[in-house]
């Protein structure tokens, strides 16, 4: 692929875009990766259009830049890990000048998902097909362009050359995430391509202790198999509550890296209630994929906690909550798929949380628990964090990609545009594409 590009200097320069090829790109990509270190939902050190823009699911730009402190994330391991779960992906780079090197990359794959779109009864009886619940949606992350040739029109035809690859596979919309704060993603993205703010979820995060947690006696946490853990979802997380729900949940739930999905109920203690209670979540294991670190901290703050460790390690029968060492690159378990129901869900959900922290404790990689859900899911008032570790900027954006043909084949009998409809109760955010 070619295309002629205006250079700031006024001199037309070959940009080339064609699809990734890992014996020959590996290192370039890698190098970009170092390069454009980006926040934890995808904001690069210093705003700019080719931040880290995850698809509706992955973690966008949180760069959560409280009192100077930001954290940051490096992809690790397979560079299509986030993307590879989908029937079709791709990864695009960009070649610059005569030289031919290696200045821009994007991912992008398209799936099927839910968009909470409440049917009448009467379409309901005329589809028999659990699909028509689903909808083709395009994902676009990872936008990388080196900081020497930015402002050239790299990052403008990258996306524009995975708009055209996802479109021509069927995908009736395509979205990106960034932040509020990522000014230059904004409007590469809300200006340039048209799409809009679309939803806002909240990244919790947690630090993972030494010690052990005490779930309490009154709860008793289950561990269910992956069929009937794609039961219990489908029965407790229909299609038309959800968006984001992937159509391949089944397979997500049995995935190597779900370490296992957990139903906390109470105990059999004393006179059945009369609505019974419970709570369930999955836990993804992320240190595999993605390292976290956190910069910015001043010296006196890296210092006392620190010395908490010390402490922690030479008396640890004072049960010191110390924090691991989160200036060092570190992983993650997510959670993902939290529900809750009765009079004691929300208890039941803090003793899920629980038992996921002492899951986590047993890998020294692991140093952070964190979630990723909808600002009016009842669950994000429940799960533990601490501000530090949280963010509420990440800005996930939609755009519609027009095409009659792609609604069609998606099996999308879409009468209402889902980039202006209200949001329901749950957003699903898958942890494959964070």
């Amino acid at each position: 692929m070619g295309v002629m590009e205006e250079a700031e200097s006024g001199k037309k320069t070959m940009i080339r875009v064609r699809e990734f090829d890992v014996e020959r790109d590996l290192r370039a990509v890698e190098e970009l990766e170092r390069l454009c270190q980006v926040g934890l939902s995808g904001d690069q050190a210093g705003s700019d259009p080719a931040a880290d823009h995850g698809g509706a699911g992955e973690k966008k730009t949180r760069a959560s830049k409280k009192k100077g402190m930001s954290l940051y994330v490096e992809q690790i391991g397979d560079p299509f890990a986030r993307v590879r779960h989908a029937p079709d992906y791709v990864m695009l780079v960009a070649e610059y000048g005569e030289d031919e090197e290696v200045v821009g990359v994007i991912k992008a794959c398209t799936r099927m998902v839910s968009r909470g779109k409440k049917k009448n009864l009467q379409k309901q009886q005329q589809s028999l097909s659990s699909s028509k619940q689903f909808v083709k949606v395009a994902c676009l992350l990872g936008l990388r362009v080196s900081p020497s040739h930015r402002r050239l029109g790299i990052a403008t035809e990258l996306v524009r050359r995975a708009e055209s690859w996802c479109a021509a596979r069927g995908a009736a919309y395509a979205t990106m995430a960034t932040t509020e704060s990522n000014a230059a993603s904004l409007k590469l993205f809300a200006g340039r391509f048209a799409y809009a703010p679309f939803r806002r979820p909240v990244f919790l995060g947690h630090p993972v202790h030494r010690h052990r947690v005490r779930v309490p006696r009154a709860h008793r946490v289950l561990r269910l198999h992956p069929r009937l853990a794609a039961a219990a979802y489908a029965a407790l997380l229909p299609p038309s509550d959800a968006e984001f729900l992937p159509a391949d949940l089944p397979a997500l739930l049995d995935h190597k890296l779900t370490l296992g999905t957990y139903l906390a109920i109470e105990r059999g203690e004393g006179p059945p209630a009369r609505t019974p209670s419970f709570a369930l979540l999955s836990v993804w294991d992320a240190t595999r994929s993605l390292r976290l670190r956190v910069g910015g901290a001043p010296p006196l703050l890296r210092a006392s906690l620190a010395a908490a460790r010390a402490l922690d390690r030479h008396a640890p029968w004072l049960q010191v909550p110390s924090v691991p060492d989160i200036f060092r690159p570190f992983g993650t378990y997510l959670l993902y798929g939290l529900r809750m129901s009765g009079p004691e869900g929300p208890a039941l959900l803090r003793s899920l949380c629980r038992h996921a922290h002492n899951v986590a404790r047993k890998n020294p990689a692991c140093a952070v628990l964190a979630a990723d859900l909808g600002p009016d899911d009842p669950a994000a008032a429940v799960v533990p964090h601490w501000p530090k570790f949280s963010c509420d900027e990440d800005v996930w954006c939609i755009k519609k990609l027009g095409a009659s043909t792609a609604n069609d084949n998606a099996g999308n009998d879409d009468d209402e545009d889902w980039t202006t409809s209200p949001p329901p109760g749950v957003l699903f955010v898958d942890p494959r594409e964070f």
